[in-house]
């Protein structure tokens, strides 16, 4: 695929109108067939077409992708394995960096020191965001049910 050399990446903008449009009409696309593996035809720099097979597992990793894009949302990837600063976690997180830098020294996430500066794996932080969200889901869960309760 040609990208002219005026473009930005999708990360550093939030996406235009033509391209929410063209990840929602793609999403839709693959969800029709992210249950089993489904053969993607694309025309390749040649003009010729070339078939992609995309398994269940890559068509919902697309299909969110996509589906962040036509909502309209600047979507960056992070490697697993990349280290990142105490800012780009904590922006991850949707926390303010001290608090982040709070959750390193009660050792709530993994990190390591560079010179005078704090790195954390992708994978630590991800893993951290999981159990995080869980014990969210499971107290607003137990909210929910004592309200009922009293109902």
């Amino acid at each position: 695929m040609t990208i002219p050399a005026f473009a930005e990446e999708i990360g550093a903008r939030l996406p235009s109108a033509s391209e929410k449009a063209a990840a929602n009409q793609l999403r839709q696309i693959i969800a029709v067939h992210a249950d089993g593996d489904a053969t993607l035809r694309v025309l390749g720099n040649d003009r010729q077409p070339v078939d992609v097979t995309l398994t269940p597992a890559l068509s919902h990793l697309l299909i969110e992708l996509l589906g962040h894009i036509g909502r309209g949302d600047a979507v960056t990837l992070v490697p697993v394995h990349q280290m990142l600063s105490t800012q780009q976690a904590a922006d991850i997180l949707n926390v303010s960096r001290p608090h982040l830098i709070s959750l390193l020294e009660k050792g709530s996430i993994p990190h390591v020191l560079v010179g005078r500066h704090r790195r954390i794996r992708a994978e630590d932080l991800f893993a951290y965001k999981q159990e995080r969200d869980s014990r969210r889901r499971q107290a607003l869960s137990d909210l929910a049910e004592n309200d009922a309760e009293l109902l």
